[in-house]
């Protein structure tokens, strides 16, 4: 009989500690695991369960003065806690090598990528700078970047996110490491991108032989790339397995909990309007399934009608910055919404949803169309009168953190809108902002604190009570649950869907993930290159999607099944098309085919994916 295979990570008792007041905390606790050759792992977990300082202080990449590491970790047969710094680096890329969730902050913006993959080349191999170039340019086909010999010269601000996340993970390939950590690498990614970012992880292992541990907080990425998994929670491992076993036969309430906030495309097959997410309690794994709800949409007049909405960026080039073509970000755009709806834009990065909700409420200038808001064309509005139509209608962003002002405690930042319109007295306004926070699941008490006190669910919950500050009928949603975790997404979604049950709140619910959208919509609507190639019923677009970039968009999403994992090989590689365009370019006014009742499909669209 043949010895038995050897893992390439062995990691035990691993303890991590950080200096906090002069004390060690341990922010990590007793984490044993192995990964074999060839085996994917994955560590899932949320903010703050130790997921990510794992996988640091596996590379000891944690600052030394600020963090203590216990126990042992032995990789490719050495033990990393015994090594010193220099011998270390050579571990780093020869044995193991890291890609992170945000490559523009891992990539050096005054160098080329054909450089910084060369000096990696170079640094841990024996290569001249010609058979370094040569190498490079053969890594960046490997990854699937098209042309990558004209694209070695390029800077990393000329790579879209989908392209940068493949360079990275050239550039972790450059010596051929055993073991690859990803740290949710495909987290900051549009749908398509993060399918075909996995696919091609999975593609390379298998090429190269690599064992990979990935980091992530999608049960959905679990399900489409691990062998076994890892759950922690609040620093431990608490539970461990086989994917599929985690999944149909998970025992710990986390997990149970994890696996019931995940969104699953289809599950709103049989629901005629949006429905809640289950809620689970951590502590006992307990589920409490949603109650159906009544139908908020009973108006048939439209609160908000958008017609042929666009808007463009000006380009400028050459020595006295003259115009040189325009950016079509949002072109011949047209929809009514209705109160109690809530309508989802939907598309990749670039595709000019968010623009689209910063031109109704003009945040952005609109070159044409009208923004009709209670009756009145919010494009015609001198400042005076905007400034009155915004209390009808409020946005709630990406990032909850960059919209609060850290100075000012949360009851002051809720009150703000309120005193600034002439809406109350200080004392009255201070009365409503801690009636608010407790509207949105927080407690009045809470009024006094500030921003950095609250965590990003709470951040978010605070930013939907100052944009209901002023009773508006209409809230723009621009990726408000993006950022966040499964589980408080779930929460945040669930509190919008009770506010539109309790105030008829009409949303324009801006967002890339299909699972989600599907779960919140009455209507959807998709862009593609600044236009609407789909709109109709959600029943509608979820069931018979037919335009090619809407079953692009459902082909990508995750499945959080391991049984029904598939390899997406069909999937683009292609960067979403450039919308800049000449000066005295003319787009055709689209056109539109009724599929169903309220069902259009665009007809013969100026690009395709």
């Amino acid at each position: 009989m043949g010895e038995a295979a050897k893992p390439v990570l062995s990691v035990k008792g691993l303890t991590t500690s950080f200096l906090l007041d002069g004390q060690w905390k341990p922010v990590v606790r007793n984490i044993a695991f192995d990964v074999m050759p060839g085996e994917t792992v994955a560590i899932v977990g949320e903010s703050g369960s130790g997921k990510s300082v794992t996988s640091l202080s596996i590379m000891r990449l944690l600052a030394r003065n600020q963090s203590r590491i216990d126990g042992k970790i032995v990789l490719n047969g050495k033990d990393i806690l015994a090594l010193s710094d220099r011998q270390m680096r050579r571990v780093r890329g020869n044995d193991a090598a890291m890609i992170f969730q945000e490559p523009m902050t891992s990539l050096n913006p005054i160098f080329t990528i054909g450089r910084q993959i060369s000096e990696a080349l170079t640094c841990h191999g024996d290569m001249t700078r010609s058979e370094a170039r040569g190498e490079t340019i053969r890594l960046l086909e490997k990854v699937r970047i098209p042309n990558a010999s004209s694209r070695f010269d390029e800077y990393p601000h000329q790579f879209s996110g989908g392209m940068r996340q493949r360079v990275m993970i050239a550039m972790a390939l450059a010596s051929r490491p055993k073991l690859l950590i990803a740290d949710e690498p495909t987290t900051a990614l549009d749908v398509t991108i993060q399918g075909q970012i996995l696919d091609l992880i999975k593609l390379l292992q298998e090429e190269e032989g690599m064992s990979v541990l990935f980091i992530t907080h999608d049960m959905g990425v679990v399900a489409e790339v691990s062998d076994r998994t890892i759950v922690m929670y609040r620093g431990e491992a608490v539970e461990t397995g086989s994917t599929s076993d985690i999944f149909l036969r998970g025992k710990h309430p986390y997990t149970r909990a994890l696996l019931s906030a995940v969104p699953r495309l289809g599950s709103m097959a049989e629901q005629k309007w949006p429905l809640r997410f289950p809620v689970v309690d951590t502590a006992t794994g307990e589920r409490s399934e949603p109650a159906a709800v009544a139908d908020t949409v009973v108006s048939k007049t439209p609160v908000l009608e958008v017609k042929n909405l666009t808007t463009r960026f000006a380009v400028r080039g050459g020595l006295f910055g003259a115009k040189t073509g325009a950016v079509h970000a949002v072109e011949n755009v047209s929809f009514d919404l209705f109160q109690g709806e809530t309508l989802s834009l939907v598309g990749e990065s670039g595709c000019g949803k968010s623009t689209t909700g910063r031109s109704i409420t003009r945040l952005v200038e609109p070159n044409a169309g009208k923004v009709i808001l209670d009756g009145y064309d919010v494009t015609t509005l001198d400042s005076s009168s905007l400034r009155r139509m915004r209390r009808s209608i409020q946005m709630i962003f990406q990032d909850p953190f960059a919209s609060l002002n850290p100075r000012m405690t949360v009851g002051t930042a809720v009150a703000e809108p309120i005193i600034e319109h002439g809406l109350a007295s200080r004392v009255e306004a201070r009365n409503k902002a801690a009636d608010l926070l407790e509207k949105v699941g927080l407690s009045a008490d809470m009024a006094s604190r500030f921003p950095h006190e609250f965590s990003g669910g709470q951040r978010q919950r605070i930013c939907i009570a100052r944009a209901l500050a002023l009773d508006p009928k209409v809230i723009v949603a621009d990726e408000s649950v993006s950022a966040l975790d499964v589980s408080i997404k779930a929460q945040v979604i669930n509190l919008m869907l009770d506010l539109q049950q309790s105030l008829n709140l009409a949303f324009l619910f801006i967002s890339h993930d299909m699972a989600v959208v599907e779960r919140v919509s009455h209507r959807v609507a998709v862009m593609y290159l600044g236009e609407i190639v789909e709109i109709g019923p959600r029943a509608a677009i979820f069931g018979n999607p037919q335009h090619p970039y809407t079953k692009t968009l459902m082909a990508a999403v995750p499945v959080p099944d391991p049984d029904r994992r598939r390899v997406r090989r069909g999937l683009s590689t292609e960067e979403l098309k450039n919308p800049v365009r000449p000066l005295d370019y003319v787009g055709a006014t689209p056109r539109y085919r009724e599929i169903g009742a309220g069902h259009l499909v665009r007809l013969e669209p100026a690009a395709s994916p």
